[in-house]
């Protein structure tokens, strides 16, 4: 199961493996107080996060990776985020307060999505990533076996009707609809059971 840390607008989500733990998704730049009072009340530390992973590359998903990697944590990067990940650099800038210092993605571990099933059983967590690309080019979901499903700021199925273009979202759900999610766990909306 995994534990969601709710420390400002955005949803983390932290899974614990039985070799390593991933969090996927952090909230916006300078919410670190606000974020290690989350882990306290999760009973998580930062020595038990292993990797970080964000479902895409908006300001509000990614405010502290860099942060978090300068505590050893590394940064698991899908092959098609690579392009995206300074995306927010120029938001952040208007924003000096905040002293947001950009993603070296030089040290990250990238992979591929087909080699992420093989890559989190390392980690001892049974699922894998999946492309959910109708939000952003670079947006993934985290699909687990247990039947959470991670999926960000994938527009909700509901919606689908509201929308006039609205293939691209609809091949996203028909996909993760494939792995019979019992749960989908959004970055700003409560989750949903199935």
């Amino acid at each position: 199961m995994s534990a969601r840390l709710k420390y400002g607008n955005t949803n983390s989500y932290f899974v614990r493996g039985t070799s390593g733990g991933l969090l996927i998704d952090t909230d916006y730049a300078g919410t670190l107080s606000a974020f290690y009072k989350a882990l306290k009340n999760n009973n998580i530390s930062i020595a038990d996060i292993t990797y970080i992973l964000a479902t895409h590359y908006h300001p509000d998903h990614i405010g502290l990776i860099s942060e978090l990697t300068n505590f050893g944590i590394k940064l698991l990067l899908l092959d098609t985020q690579y392009d995206y990940v300074h995306f927010a650099d120029d938001i952040f800038k208007r924003e000096k307060h905040l002293h947001y210092k950009p993603i070296d993605e030089k040290n990250a571990v990238i992979i591929t999505c087909k080699e992420s099933r093989g890559f989190l059983a390392k980690m001892g967590i049974a699922g894998e990533i999946i492309p959910t690309a109708s939000h952003s080019k670079d947006s993934i979901s985290v699909i687990l076996d247990n039947g959470e499903c991670m999926v960000g700021d994938l527009e909700p199925m509901e919606y689908l009707d509201a929308y006039e273009e609205n293939a691209a979202l609809q091949r996203d759900w028909e996909l993760v609809m494939s792995y019979n999610p019992k749960v989908i766990l959004y970055a700003h909306a409560n989750e949903k059971r199935l």
